[in-house]
């Protein structure tokens, strides 16, 4: 299934996969891809046959951020668009990936840069190839950081490190992300697809209801005091315990089979 030229969609075993496909711009984001982007994200969120979703880039980058071409152009045009991106593109994707109740992994192919290295920060999980590397320029054009990192990259690793990273616009290879707990993987390049896939499907076929609640309480706790993760552990115990899920795990364990998860 495609979207369009700009962003590819392809649905296997209950995984949806958003391709950023500009390669030979390395996958920046022009209005009309972040639109696609967004409305692809939501309506994966609403369907309940998505039960995993990936977001990768095609060629040799991830996403290099905004294309800084189009941008440029818009602002000597006179044309007002790129003062309101990040209201009315970059923050809906993020909330989106974020608020997603499903698990979103980013497989990045290559180079992501900016809003491109944030959206990979929003997913749950990142599995990066070798050739993978990640960049918070914006300091280097006079700009602070968007999309969210400002809030995603400190808690990947640290305040410290998140500060680094964007006050030095240093860039950091796949091997470095790794030890900074910025990616869980790295695999060769040829292997990413596949295995990107592999985890995605592994996860669709899990208990998605309880992946929804547990990305819920990890982000309530992220920002709240011990008694209030504490309340939403309960809330999310309680629910869960109710669930068709909870109770076919709980029988298939008992009956030493594999469990046949619903998402209900």
């Amino acid at each position: 299934m495609t979207t369009s030229d700009v962003l590819l969609t392809a649905d296997a075993d209950g995984v949806r996969t958003f391709t950023l496909n500009r390669p030979q711009a390395y996958n920046s984001l022009t209005v009309e891809l972040k639109e696609l982007l967004l409305a692809g994200l939501t309506e994966a969120a609403a369907d309940d046959s998505v039960r995993a979703v990936v977001l990768t880039g095609s060629g040799k980058a991830f996403c290099a951020g905004q294309d800084l071409k189009e941008h440029v152009g818009l602002l000597q045009a006179g044309d007002p668009a790129p003062l309101h991106t990040v209201k009315e593109h970059y923050n809906p994707i993020v909330k989106t990936i974020v608020g997603m109740p499903k698990p979103v992994i980013a497989a990045v192919n290559g180079p992501a840069a900016g809003a491109g290295a944030a959206f990979a920060y929003a997913s749950d999980l990142r599995i990066a190839a070798t050739s993978a590397n990640f960049l918070m320029a914006f300091a280097n054009v006079g700009l602070g950081p968007d999309s969210g990192a400002s809030w995603t990259l400190q808690r990947l690793i640290g305040l410290g490190r998140a500060a680094e990273l964007m006050l030095l616009a240093r860039t950091v290879d796949s091997a470095e992300a790794l030890k900074l707990g910025l990616v869980g993987e790295v695999v060769p390049d040829e292997e990413l697809a596949a295995r990107a896939q592999k985890v995605a499907a592994k996860l669709a076929a899990g208990p998605t209801v309880a992946y929804a609640k547990i990305k819920n309480v990890l982000s309530v706790a992220a920002e709240s005091s011990l008694e209030t993760a504490l309340a939403a552990e309960d809330e999310a115990q309680t629910a869960l315990g109710a669930t068709a899920d909870h109770t076919e795990a709980v029988e298939a364990f008992v009956g030493k089979r594999k469990p046949n998860f619903q998402g209900k």
